[in-house]
C-alpha cells in the first residue's frame, strides 16, 4: 500500500491561506498591544499631529491645506465621531498599519514566492521599527503606507488584463496624494525612472491612449493643486517635502548616527526610538538580498529598488532620523535574501528529500528567534527603557473625563485646547478663575500662587519622579 504524500493533506492544499490568517491575527493582536499598552501615552509629534488635526474644519477647506492632509482628514473625522483620548488618537495609525501590513504581504506575494511573502511580511511587521510606527499617533506610518500602495497599484497596473484603466487611475489619485507626505516624491521619482529605463514598462506605457494619459494626469494635476498652492505660499513647507529644510548639515555626524542606528549590534541604544533598528540576523539577511539585488539586475524590481535606494542615500544622510523612509527598501531586500537563503539549499540538494527538510529545521529555527526577539525587544524596550519611556505622556489618560475647567501654561495651552474641541464640557483656561472646582497641570500649578489648601486631590502617574500630573483645586465655597 502505498504511503500517502504530505501534499494530498487538505492541510497542506491550504497552507497559504492558514498561514495568512495566523499572521493577520498575529498583527492584529500586535497592534491593539500597541496602541493600548506599548509604549503607552503620547509622544510630542503626536501632540503636535492632535493640534494640526484640531485645526480642520469641515466648514472651510482652506483649513485643510497642510502637509500630510490625507492624514489628518482622517485623524479630524475619528476625533469627532469618537472623542479624543490616547486609543482614538492612535487609531488612524493603527488603520492605516493594518492596511500597510496587508498590502505588504500582496506586494511580497506578487513579487516573491508565497512562502517568502509570508516569511518576510511576518519578521517585518514584529520588528520594533514598523509596530512603533503603526502605533504613533502622527502620519509616521504615511512613509510606509504610500510606498507599499503605490508600488503594489504599479504591479497591478503592469500585470493585470482586465480593468487596467481603473486600476490607472486608482494609481494616480494614490501617488498624488502621496505627495502630501514628506519624501515621497523620490518614490515616484524611482518609479518614474524605473519605466524610462526599463525596456518592459517603456512599452506598457506606449501602449497606453493619449486620452487614458490625459486623463490620468489631468486627475493628478487637481489632487495636487493644493500642494502645489501651498508650497508656493509657504517655501518651507516646499522644503520639508523635499526633505531640504534641514541644509546646511553635518554629514559626519548624520553619517555617524546612521552607522549607530543600522550597524552597532553590540551598542544598543535607546534614545528616541530603539536601536539598531534591525537585528544582526535581519540585517545579514538584507545584506544577501543586496547581493541577489546585483545578481538579478535586469529584473523590473531590482531596477527599482537600485533607483530607490539611490534616491534615498543622500536623503538618508539629510535626516538620518527617519528611518521609516527605508522601511520598506529593507524589507524587499530581505525577501530577496530570504529567497537566496532558501533557494542556495535546494540547490545544493536537489533530489534528496530528507536532506532537504533537514535544511530548513535551523532555517525555521532562525526565523523563530529573529520573531520572538523583535516581539520580546519592543515590548520591553518601549516599556521599561528610561530613555524611551520618559518621551511618552500618559496625562490625557488620568485627565478626569468629568473635568470641567483645566487651567494649563502657555506651552500646554494648544494641545488641551485641541482635546477640549472635542469634549464639549471641557474649558481651558492659562489663568486662575476666581472660584469654583477645576483641575490645573503640573506645570501650570507649579508656576501658581494657589493656596495648598485648597487642593482637594493630586493625580499621580506610576513614574518615580515627576509623578504629580494634576491637581484638582476646590475654592472653600466648593469644598464639601
Amino acid at each position: 500500500m502505498a504511503r500517502p504524500k504530505i501534499t494530498s493533506f487538505s492541510l497542506y492544499k491550504y497552507r497559504y491561506i492558514i498561514g495568512y490568517l495566523l499572521l493577520a491575527v498575529l498583527f492584529a493582536t500586535l497592534l491593539i498591544l500597541a496602541g493600548i499598552y506599548i509604549p503607552g501615552g503620547l509622544s510630542a509629534n503626536e501632540k503636535l499631529s492632535v493640534i494640526d488635526s484640531a485645526a480642520m474644519t469641515w466648514r472651510d477647506p482652506r483649513t485643510w491645506l497642510m502637509i500630510d492632509a490625507p492624514y489628518h482628514l482622517l485623524q479630524a473625522g475619528i476625533l469627532s465621531l469618537f472623542g479624543a483620548s490616547e486609543f482614538t488618537i492612535k487609531l488612524p495609525s493603527l488603520i492605516i498599519g493594518l492596511l500597510t501590513g496587508i498590502g505588504l504581504l500582496f506586494l511580497l506575494r506578487r513579487w516573491f514566492p508565497a512562502s517568502i511573502a509570508v516569511l518576510a511580511s511576518t519578521i517585518a511587521i514584529v520588528t520594533g521599527q514598523f509596530l512603533f510606527i503603526a502605533q504613533s499617533g502622527a502620519p509616521l506610518i504615511m512613509h510606509i503606507f504610500w510606498p507599499v500602495l503605490i508600488l503594489l497599484l504599479g504591479t497591478q497596473v503592469t500585470r493585470t488584463k482586465s480593468h487596467r484603466f481603473a486600476w490607472k487611475i486608482v494609481f494616480t489619485i494614490a501617488a498624488a496624494l502621496s505627495l502630501y507626505t514628506p519624501l515621497s516624491i523620490y518614490v515616484l521619482l524611482a518609479v518614474v525612472a524605473t519605466i524610462a529605463l526599463h525596456p518592459h514598462l517603456r512599452l506598457t506605457i506606449k501602449r497606453m491612449s493619449v486620452v487614458r494619459i490625459s486623463t490620468c494626469v489631468a486627475i493628478a494635476i487637481i489632487l495636487t493643486a493644493p500642494l502645489i498652492w501651498l508650497s508656493i505660499s509657504n517655501s518651507a513647507a516646499g522644503l520639508e517635502l523635499l526633505g531640504l529644510s534641514q541644509l546646511p548639515i553635518d554629514v559626519v555626524s548624520n553619517l555617524k548616527q546612521l552607522a549607530s542606528q543600522y550597524l552597532l549590534f553590540w551598542q544598543p541604544d535607546a534614545g528616541e526610538i530603539l536601536t539598531p533598528v534591525f537585528g544582526l540576523a535581519t540585517t545579514l539577511l538584507i545584506g544577501l538580498g543586496v547581493y541577489r539585488l546585483i545578481r538579478t539586475s535586469q529584473t523590473t524590481r531590482s531596477y527599482l529598488i537600485m533607483i530607490w535606494l539611490l534616491l534615498l542615500a543622500p536623503i538618508a544622510v539629510l535626516h538620518p532620523e527617519s528611518t521609516a523612509i527605508l522601511t520598506l527598501p529593507a524589507v524587499l531586500l530581505l525577501a530577496a535574501g530570504l529567497t537566496s537563503l532558501i533557494k542556495y539549499w535546494y540547490r545544493l540538494f536537489p533530489l534528496n528529500p530528507y536532506a532537504r527538510i533537514a535544511g530548513l529545521i535551523p532555517i525555521v529555527v532562525l526565523i523563530s528567534v529573529m520573531l520572538g526577539s523583535g516581539i520580546d525587544r519592543y515590548m520591553y524596550g518601549y516599556h521599561y527603557a528610561p530613555g524611551l519611556a520618559s518621551n511618552f505622556s500618559r496625562d490625557l489618560a488620568l485627565l478626569p473625563t468629568d473635568t470641567n475647567i483645566l487651567v494649563v501654561t502657555g506651552e500646554e495651552v494648544d494641545f488641551y485646547k485641541a482635546i477640549a474641541d472635542y469634549r464639549d464640557k471641557l474649558s481651558v483656561l492659562t489663568t486662575i478663575p476666581d472660584n469654583g472646582t477645576y483641575a490645573m497641570t503640573a506645570a501650570a500649578y507649579q508656576k501658581s500662587t494657589v493656596d495648598p489648601t485648597e487642593i482637594s486631590q493630586i493625580i499621580t502617574n506610576e513614574s518615580a519622579n515627576n509623578a504629580n500630573r494634576f491637581y484638582i483645586v476646590a475654592t472653600p465655597n466648593d469644598k464639601n
